[in-house]
């Protein structure tokens, strides 16, 4: 088990450089200032992140996810297939069916060069930014042992310590991922929503080493059980944990801003402070956002929260 704690330990720089620009130095990166220097989301040891869905109401371009996680102050990030393979230069053919959309971008990710993802890590990590985990449409039962491959090198190239996905429901599909991800010494972490209970994860954290979890602790909740304990029980194949403030079964199961649900998110990120646990929390923003707000803003929200009850 210390091998996995010590794959997935990754620092992020927390020196800011004020009045630092962040422009042409930046492969591909648009103009972009930040007044405070760089982002810096690791509180007293915490690294707190967030996912590119966060801003789904907002364009989903890699540079535009760049520049709203510098105004949030967010330092990590969990990474979407979507953006990163855009930038790669994915075909796209809005006319064509699921399944023929399906057949082009499996082709296109044959023998597809990584010097993308790595261009991409690059523009992220110069200005401030890691990659944490990677989660592409390339991991599900009838994507090709090839795509699955390439999923795993491009989370490689990303500096990604782990793939994520939601968990699966066919029988064997998470022995199949993790024997391939054994190959790239990446793990692969299984996301839950409401079907989440304390033993979901057993079967594939027994398979391999190479399983762990991308437990979504307001989705707990809601599904009735209590996240503090389900942290502490299984800290050690953590990879990443979502964040939000969601109700209870009791209260109605809504998605709430952060300090008004019942997910105990104080009580998880002192846990994560005291005991020094090492896997990053992300903040996924799901809850309605109030007018003459935007995600980014949002974010920047749960992100100071997150500071303010580690103490930092």
């Amino acid at each position: 088990m210390k091998q996995f704690i010590s794959r997935r330990k990754f620092i992020v720089g927390s020196a800011t450089l004020a009045g630092a620009a962040i422009t042409s130095n930046i492969i591909g990166a648009p103009a972009i200032i930040r007044s405070l220097g760089k982002p810096n989301s690791l509180f007293k040891g915490v690294q707190i992140g967030t996912i590119t869905y966060s801003f789904r109401s907002m364009p989903t371009d890699a540079e535009n996810i760049l520049k709203y996680c510098l105004d949030a102050n967010v330092s990590a990030i969990e990474l979407m297939g979507n953006t990163a393979e855009q930038f790669a230069g994915a075909p796209d053919q809005p006319n064509l069916s699921k399944e023929e959309k399906a057949v082009l971008l499996a082709d296109w990710r044959k023998g597809l060069s990584m010097e993308k993802f790595k261009q991409l890590a690059e523009m992220y990590k110069k200005a401030g930014v890691s990659i944490y985990a990677y989660k592409p449409n390339a991991f599900s039962p009838s994507n090709t042992d090839a795509e699955v491959h390439y999923g795993m090198k491009a989370a490689q190239a990303l500096g990604a310590s782990h793939v994520t996905l939601e968990i699966p429901k066919e029988a064997g599909q998470t022995k199949r991922l993790s024997d391939i991800a054994a190959k790239f010494n990446m793990l692969v972490a299984y996301h839950g929503h409401e079907q989440q209970t304390p033993t979901i994860w057993d079967s594939a954290l027994s398979e391999s080493k190479y399983n762990a979890l991308n437990c979504d602790l307001g989705h707990y909740t809601a599904a009735g059980y209590n996240a503090v304990e389900l942290v502490k029980a299984k800290h050690d194949r953590i990879a990443s944990a979502h964040l939000k403030d969601r109700q209870n079964k009791e209260h109605g199961r809504a998605n709430l801003p952060w300090g008004t649900g019942d997910t105990p998110l104080v009580e998880v990120l002192q846990l994560m402070k005291k005991n020094s646990y090492k896997f990053p929390g992300t903040v996924e923003l799901e809850y309605e956002i109030p007018a003459g707000s935007d995600a980014v803003k949002e974010v920047a929200k749960c992100v100071e929260y997150c500071k303010k009850a580690l103490g930092a």
